[in-house]
């Protein structure tokens, strides 16, 4: 373990400069500068004393440094809704945690997504391909986004997708906070 990184990763978790942290371990500013490039060697009491101070204790400090959290996603890892007239990818597996969740929708020829209802979020699209309308409860008729379009609403009032042609399309979708 980089004990000096995890020090200075928890310095700056908790938004302190190194002077603050001396002050609050009763260190030396140069002496925890050295601890955190790793040229100088804490004991276990200096040890305790900086993750008491950074808001840890000594088991979570030697634990946590690498907290498992997947950051790239393959298509193994989506779970597929195949659904009469849509297919959705949820690409991020339980995004619904998280503050944004992003999915793939694919519409078939003549298809329409499920109603978002209103909430105080916000969403952003990006057609993959094939060409959609996105409907709202003040215009059903629809705004054509196209492929390599983007669309940006609030969930201020009621939406959703169509496809009007004869031709799949595809759509990345995210909402924060989630709400699919």
């Amino acid at each position: 373990m980089d004990i000096g990184k995890r020090i200075r990763q928890l310095r700056i978790q908790n938004d302190l400069t190194l002077e603050e942290l001396a002050s609050r371990t009763e260190l030396t500013k140069g002496f925890l500068s050295q601890l955190e490039r790793n040229l100088a060697s804490p004991s276990i009491q200096t040890l305790e004393d900086i993750t008491e101070a950074l808001g840890t204790t000594m088991a979570k400090f030697f634990t946590e440094e690498d907290s498992g959290e997947q950051i790239v996603f393959t298509a193994d890892d989506a779970f597929i809704d195949e659904r009469k007239t849509e297919t959705i990818h949820w690409i991020v597996p339980n995004a619904q945690k998280n503050d944004m969740e992003p999915i793939r929708v694919e519409l078939k020829a003549g298809g329409v997504s499920d109603v978002i209802e209103p909430h105080s979020g916000e969403e952003f699209g990006y057609v993959l391909s094939g060409r959609i309308l996105l409907c709202r409860d003040t215009d059903k008729k629809g705004i054509p986004v196209r492929k390599g379009e983007n669309f940006y609403l609030t969930g201020r009032e009621s939406h959703w997708l169509e496809n009007r042609t004869d031709k799949p399309a595809s759509v990345l979708w995210i909402s924060t906070p989630p709400v699919f």
